[in-house]
């Protein structure tokens, strides 16, 4: 019985009954392809396994510890025989259903048994709050040494056990005489039967329940407070508050890095037991005090023979501290010290240490399951015990993690352990010494001058300001800069070095350690022994340099002083040894003084004190004298939270000091030092949401990060000028998507030669699930265990689902909690700044922003807590019920990543799960969209119409218990097409606004119109609400897709990664739709294990294979890899049974059939919904793919491309035709109105416009109705720019804008912005086309795409041009936006835009003189102008174009002009006359280019014209074009 106290005695339970003991361990062989983790759940999970076979048999389990576990068969001594044969059994079924288990991460694990019979005594040691339970006895140390002499798959009976059974039932070798026996097999003799056996043991076993669910009877007791308050004793603590907490036993169990400590004690064989069982009491106490001083636990303790081992643990759930190493080493070496000089009869004491990542946890079985640790580091530090007995030994990792000297420890040599094979290093820690030598000095970090500082002009702004005042004022200055780890203080004070030292001054800087703290003066003694040099000269010769530095300034006599500060041995004086030592102190300062005021006035002097934290309180007091008495500059950097004695408070008062806070970086700064520390110019887009969801503002964080990436090797460079070719392969786009987005951080060096590169992230890498590094993962564990239980236990559950995360979700996690439960934790999180409320009109900071340190924020929150206990005030419970709104993110960085490595596999699966299936349903449309899938019809065209029955569920749900628990019956199944609620379906009203099912003229249509957005309320004026499809990408289709493939379910992740894809090309981000379709194709390259021949290891229905291909063509689209997105449009169109023809004969034979065979071709609609619903998403495939079709052949200005271009939109028009809702159709015929504009086609352009309208007349009441009406707006506003009709196209333009706005589709907007400026522009309405610009560009700059910037710079060109002053971005901007892009695949595929990019540049050019780089612009636009078409753009292009001739005409110098060829004159006029037949349906520019033919025909005989003619050409001609009326000016909203 524990008595509580240091020593006491122990109760011995005399044990009257005989025992067989079973002993099995996991051992490891091969060396693991997979990580740690994976090992230690595969042990727990085995281990489990054979506590259920030991149950069956009758037997209990006495402890579970590493790989090992013991059970126990309590019987009388008359029984032994029959339950050895019992246990015998058991062992022998164990090892036939192991065998060797072969792991999937490459490790074979194998079995040992080892048995013995005979008496044990049971112990109990400890004291009232923690007691342990042990058994000790000789059988028990057979056991022991049985399983030690077992190899592999083997069991094996110590001596006495083989004397007690029934031997002729065995089949042994006998291995030791006298020692033990291997069991090899049992006997078959008749008529012995095992079933009447068994049934015969088990009148031997009360406890045995063989008609009950439980097979233990611990299981059935009823509530007895005494016997619970006694079981508590033998639970740790940390446990103990999960269990009172309420959190499931599944949720208890982590992963993660703590050091181990494993105490060996052997004793003399001469030791009697009783004497024994108290000095393990002694010692058991002492340990269990210090360890847990120390910031750890006892876990457990082992018996052997005469001696007993004990397991501690640093950094336990709950418990890890920084430091944690040197926490454990130096309690090791207390516990060493004391067990030798306080233990008697010690014959050995051996203490070993390892650090590493070990799985904490239960392990077993739900009838009987223990909280251990498992994993290599636990069997690694029990080998080196016995490999280094009677020292303090450590293993590398804790060596270096311990950052103590090198001189407290000494290198052991390398030695053979078992099952172990590479142990690596070891060191013995001799215990903390002291090394009699001063501090040097240095800085933590030195300056990098490829990187700049960023967002610190603020703090070196302080540092000015304090030079100046120390200047004029003739008085000390101290600047203090505060921040959190990793802010980026000590490169600030490397900054401040450097600039300093460059301005003459003499700087002396050091850092401090937090040992320094404990030492007197120990901050002033290295400063002064750094500003007197002494730091860097021999010992030898560091008595005589003191002595020259001090003469003339401090008196000989004194110099004796100095002997203990500076480790010299100047003779004592007479005057000297006369002082007390607070005398001595005081001259002692003195003479610093007076010999730093000498200095001053040479030099001026800074101090700098990197980690200023530590300082002592003697070093406080002196430095706040000396700034009073010296005019110095001190810079200290102070890392919260710290707590401050009397001086440093003193300090921080004084008028003289300045304390700054150093603030987070802005999202900016992060991604341009990021870029920097990988040395490339631009990062891929999820790279970056990597960095700044893991680095939140913090730059130390960042360049760890940056380090790993470089470390693990996970990404690609690319040199960013190498020529870009079109790809004709899928794989091989990564950096063809990278240069189709802008990069805007520029080189670290300033060198014209230098190498410009950018990086992607491999194909095969999910950066989702890439680990921290260990050194970051140690800083977000700290954090996190400074929590409460149920704090640490809600950051786990919402780190499962994401950064993002709904409250419901997160409720659903977490069993047993209520709503106010859950707002009341949240609130407290929120509080600590480790979450916050997401706000989805929340922009990044674009500023540095300055936050308080999570850690004093923790602290702060637990002292209000504290304050509080007294009750839950009933107002706050009311605030709490109604949160902000219902979705959070993470606050705090590393927090999230590392609370999702805390969870085993097995959990994360499951919890994964869980989230698989909660947000599985939400994966739609939203509400205003009326719901239904990103991809049209999608879960229709991949279930069949027979299975009409709805999918079962994921889990069969229980009423109560946690989300682990419950029972998996299927795996995660595709959305079912019962699972829509809203899929497509448009409301059902009636036009009562109309007289008529359709418009009969534009005017009709253009009324409604005006009608609608006259309204007041947007809501009323456009009958829909506000799209959430954007949030619905970010909080669910990502996450889904992440969720899918933790759990492996392969094909549901591939499903959803086609949603997340069309989702992103709706709101424009190409090049995100490129990454979810980047993974998808990592998915499908995923070969079947052990197949010679290449098959997916996921198989996707036909229709999900077009839609993955018709995808990927849009993508290939709009990064301009044309040939590409062909080849991909047709075998998407190949795959929906919708063929597209190669060769010219081809088309002909399609056309003819498109024509006259296809309206008496069409099938009726099948009668079943789902059977129409199919049809109908395999139709929305065919004419998207058409639709692509056509235009990537008019982007090529040729015969054969326009017949197969005009082939594609008609086969779409036929498509369009079998459309039921009216918004396709009118889609559809906007944008064959389009095409015909584009082709010169001038008849058919207007005849669809018109279908268009007269198709329109439903169009409003629905979103997909508003966008259709809205692209109709948009052509009508196009239609009158081209002809000339500016006023009405800018009416129109306006109120296009004005439906764009609510529809969420940046692309259509663009694009109604572009034509709106190109008529306020031939208006000459300059400022609305600079206001129209800026809406642009906000729309634009934020997506980084190359093509809408390109027509964005292009008017900005067109504005300096001939805008009269107008401006939006100088001309400088412009030209290196086109030096740096113009070789982008992108531009290279537009020669629309590229033609009037290069035309301005060259008019520019030729304005300003500058002939070269006109000719050089000039080329390239003479080699586009064949290439294009009759768009707006591409007449726009044209005109530019002409006008470079007139201007090349009228403006060459005479010299130059000579030398052009006489047939140049007519070339230029074969230029207008092509114009004029390619560009007959945008008749807004034929006057004006009427006038510029008449021009150069008067530049035959160069008839001089004036200037002016051609810088404001709009003066002369469009003032006679055709307006309705003037239209007033409105802002864009």
């Amino acid at each position: 019985m524990a008595t509580g106290k240091r020593v006491g005695s122990p109760f011995l339970w005399p044990v009257e009954a005989r025992l067989a003991a079973l002993l099995p361990d996991l051992l490891v062989f091969r060396k693991p392809r997979g990580s740690e983790p994976e090992l230690a759940t595969a042990q727990g999970v085995l281990l489990g396994v054979h506590v259920m076979d030991v149950l069956c048999f009758g037997g209990d389990i006495l402890n579970i510890t590493g790989n090992v576990l013991l059970a126990l068969w309590t019987v009388k001594q008359n029984q032994l025989s029959d339950i050895i044969t019992l246990v015998a059994k058991c062992s022998l079924e164990i090892q036939e259903k192991f065998g060797i288990y072969h792991t999937r991460e490459g490790q074979d694990l194998q079995l040992k048994i080892g048995l013995s019979a005979g008496r044990i005594s049971q112990v109990v040691v400890g004291n009232e709050q923690r007691q342990y339970l042990l058994v000790t006895g000789r059988d028990v140390d057979d056991v022991q040494s049985a399983q030690r002499l077992a190899q592999a798959n083997e069991i094996v009976l110590s001596w006495n056990c083989w004397k007690l059974c029934e031997q002729y039932m065995f089949e042994v070798e006998i291995m030791r005489e006298d020692e033990a026996v291997k069991l090899r097999d049992m006997r078959t003799i008749y008529p012995f039967d095992f079933d009447e056996h068994f049934d015969k043991c088990l009148n031997y076993l009360p406890h045995y329940r063989a008609s009950s669910d439980t097979l233990r009877t611990a299981l059935e007791l009823d509530p007895d407070s005494a016997l619970e308050k006694t079981l508590r004793k033998h639970i740790m603590k940390n446990l103990l508050k999960k269990i009172d907490e309420g959190q499931p036993m599944e949720y208890i169990s982590e992963f993660r890095t703590i050091t181990m400590v494993l105490v060996s004690l052997e004793f003399h064989k001469t030791v009697w037991m009783l004497h024994f069982c108290h000095l393990i009491q002694e010692a058991a106490l002492y340990i269990s005090t210090v360890i847990e001083t120390g910031g750890g636990q006892l876990i457990r303790i082992f018996m052997f023979e005469k001696g007993c081992m004990f397991l501690c643990g640093f950094g336990l759930p709950g418990d890890k501290k920084p430091d944690e190493c040197t926490h454990a080493l130096e309690s090791s070496f207390s516990i060493f010290r004391f067990c030798w000089e306080n233990l008697a009869e010690i014959k050995l004491v051996s203490v070993s240490i390892t650090n590493g990542p070990v799985f904490c946890g239960m392990v077993g079985a739900v009838a009987r399951h223990e909280y251990t640790v498992i994993g290599p580091k636990v069997s690694l530090v029990a080998r080196m015990i016995t490999a280094y007995p009677g020292v303090v030994s450590c293993d590398e990792v804790t060596y270096l993690r311990s950052m103590l000297p090198a001189y407290n420890f000494k290198k052991l040599p390398e030695k053979m352990m078992k099952n172990i094979s590479n142990p690596g290093k070891m060191y013995e820690y001799l215990g903390h010494r002291r090394c009699i030598i001063f501090g040097k000095r240095h800085l933590a970090r030195e300056r990098n001058k490829n990187h700049p500082l960023l967002d610190r002009e603020k703090e070196l702004e302080a540092f000015r300001m304090a030079q100046q005042g120390c200047l004029h004022q003739k008085k000390g200055q101290a600047v203090l800069y505060e921040g959190g780890k990793g802010y980026g203080k000590s490169q600030l004070l490397a900054e401040i070095n450097f600039l300093a030292q460059k301005e003459g001054h003499r700087v002396l800087p050091m850092k401090l350690k937090e040992a320094d703290s404990m030492q007197c003066f120990y901050a002033i003694q290295t400063l002064m022994a750094i500003f007197f040099e002494l730091d860097s000269c021999p010992a030898w010769y560091r008595q005589e340099h003191l002595h020259r530095q001090l003469h003339g300034m401090v008196e000989e006599p004194l110099h004796c002083l100095f002997n203990d500060l500076f480790f010299v041995k100047f003779p004592l004086s007479f005057k000297v040894s006369h002082m007390d030592d607070l005398a001595r102190q005081r001259k002692i300062k003195e003479c610093f003084f007076q010999v730093l005021q000498e200095a001053v006035r040479e030099t001026p002097l800074i101090f700098l004190i990197d980690e200023a934290q530590h300082l002592d309180a003697a070093s406080w007091k002196f430095l706040r004298a000396l700034l009073s008495s010296v005019p110095v500059i001190i810079v200290m950097t102070l890392t919260p939270p710290f707590p401050l004695c009397g001086g440093a408070q003193h300090f921080l008062q004084s008028p003289q000091a300045i304390l700054v806070p150093i603030m987070k970086l802005a999202v900016n700064s992060l991604l341009r030092m990021a870029c920097w520390e990988l040395r490339v110019v631009s990062i891929p887009q999820e790279l970056q949401i990597y960095i700044l969801h893991r680095c939140l503002g913090n730059p130390l964080y960042c360049e760890i990060l940056c380090q790993d990436l470089l470390s693990k090797d996970i990404l690609l460079f690319h040199d960013i000028h190498k020529e870009e070719e079109e790809n004709s392969k899928w794989e091989t786009l990564s950096a063809n998507a990278m240069k189709s987005t802008v990069y805007s951080i520029s080189p670290a060096s300033s060198e014209q030669d230098q190498e410009l590169y950018f990086c992607t992230v491999k194909d095969d890498v999910n950066l989702d699930t890439v680990p921290l590094p260990p050194l970051l993962k140690e800083i977000a564990v700290n954090q996190l265990d400074q929590l409460s239980p149920e704090e640490q236990l809600l950051i786990k559950c919402a780190a499962v689902i994401g950064h993002y995360f709904h409250i419901d979700l997160l409720q659903h996690l977490l069993p047993g909690w209520d709503k106010q439960k859950l707002l009341r934790v949240l609130r407290a999180l929120v509080d600590m700044h480790l979450l916050r409320w997401y706000s989805k009109t929340q922009k990044l900071p674009a500023e540095p922003i300055s936050v308080p340190s999570s850690v004093e924020i923790i602290e702060q929150t637990k002292e209000k807590k504290k304050l509080s206990d007294a009750g839950y005030p009933i107002r706050l419970q009311e605030e709490l019920s109604v949160p902000q709104t219902e979705v959070l993110e993470f606050g705090a960085p590393l927090l999230r990543e590392a609370a999702w490595e805390l969870w085993p596999k097995a959990q994360q699966i499951a919890l994964h799960l869980e989230c698989a299936c909660f947000l599985q349903d939400l994966a739609c449309r939203c509400e205003s969209c009326h719901g239904g899938d990103f991809v049209p019809f999608h879960r229709f065209a991949i279930c069949s119409t027979k299975t009409s029955r709805r999918i079962p569920r994921f889990c069969s749900y229980k009423s109560t218990g946690s989300v682990l628990t419950q029972v998996i019956t299927d795996k995660l199944q595709l959305p079912s097409p019962q699972d829509s609620f809203q899929l497509q379906i448009e409301p059902s009203r009636s036009p009562e606004a109309f007289t008529s099912d359709y418009y009969r003229t534009e005017g009709e249509f253009l009324d409604t119109v005006n009608r609608r957005l006259s309204q007041t309320s947007p809501e009323d004026r456009l009958a829909v609400k506000p799209c959430h499809c954007e949030q619905i990408l970010k909080s669910v289709l990502s996450p889904l897709t992440q969720h899918c493939l933790v759990i492996g379910e392969n094909t549901c992740a591939f499903y959803y990664l086609l949603e997340a894809a069309a989702a992103s090309l709706d709101l424009s981000d190409n090049y995100m739709a490129f990454f979810y379709l980047r993974k998808a194709s990592s998915i499908l390259d995923q070969p079947l294990a052990f197949s010679l021949l290449k098959k997916r290891k996921v198989k996707i229905s036909q229709f999900e294979e077009a839609t993955f291909c018709s995808l990927r063509s849009e993508v290939c689209f709009n990064m301009g890899q044309i040939t590409l997105a062909k080849k991909l449009a047709r075998q998407a169109l190949r795959l929906l049974k919708r063929s597209f023809p190669w060769t010219w004969f081809g088309v002909l034979f399609q056309t003819f059939l498109e024509k006259y065979w296809h309206s008496c071709s069409l099938s009726q609609p099948p009668n079943n919904p789902s059977e129409k619903k199919k049809g109908l998403a395999i139709l929305q495939q065919q004419v998207h793919c058409l639709s692509l079709l056509w235009q990537l052949y008019t982007l090529e200005a040729t015969r054969s491309s326009r017949r197969f271009a005009c082939l594609a939109a008609l086969m779409q028009k036929n498509s369009a035709k079998e459309f039921a809702p009216d918004a396709q159709v009118v889609s559809t015929y906007v944008s064959l109105s389009q095409l015909s504009q584009n082709v010169g086609d001038r008849e058919e352009w207007l005849h669809c416009e018109q279908i268009a309208i007269q198709k329109s007349s439903l169009c409003w009441f629905s979103r997909g109705g508003l966008l259709a009406t809205a692209q109709l707006m948009q052509a009508l506003a196009y239609t009158k720019l081209c002809l000339g009709r500016l006023e009405c196209s800018i009416k129109l333009g306006f109120q296009a804008h004005d439906i764009c706005r609510h529809l969420n589709r940046p692309a259509l907007e663009n694009l109604v912005l572009s034509v709106l400026f190109r008529s306020a522009f031939l208006k000459k309405k300059f400022d609305l086309c600079v206001h129209v610009l800026e809406s642009q560009w906000a729309l634009i700059s934020q997506g980084c795409d190359v093509l809408g910037l390109a027509c964005f710079y292009s008017a900005c060109l067109d504005l300096l041009l001939y805008g009269k002053g107008s401006l939006c971005r100088p001309f400088g901007e412009c030209l290196r936006f086109v030096r740096r892009y113009e070789r982008s695949c992108v531009l290279t595929s537009r020669s629309n835009v590229m033609l009037g990019v290069h035309s301005s540049l060259a008019m520019w050019f030729a304005q300003d003189s500058q002939w070269e780089l006109f000719k050089h612009h000039f080329s390239k636009a003479r080699q586009l102008v064949k290439r294009t078409d009759a768009s707006l753009f591409g007449s726009h292009g044209f005109v530019r174009f002409l006008e470079c001739h007139v201007l090349m005409l009228q403006k060459m110098p005479e010299a130059v002009f000579m030398h052009i060829p006489p047939e140049t004159h007519s070339q230029t006029l074969k230029y207008f006359k092509e114009f004029f037949s390619r560009c007959a349906t945008c008749p807004v520019y034929h006057q004006w280019v009427s006038e510029l033919k008449a021009s150069v025909r008067r530049c035959r005989k160069r008839d001089p014209m004036p200037l002016t003619s051609i810088t404001s050409p709009f003066d002369t001609c469009l003032t006679t074009i055709w307006v309705e009326g003037e239209f007033p000016e409105k802002e864009l909203v």
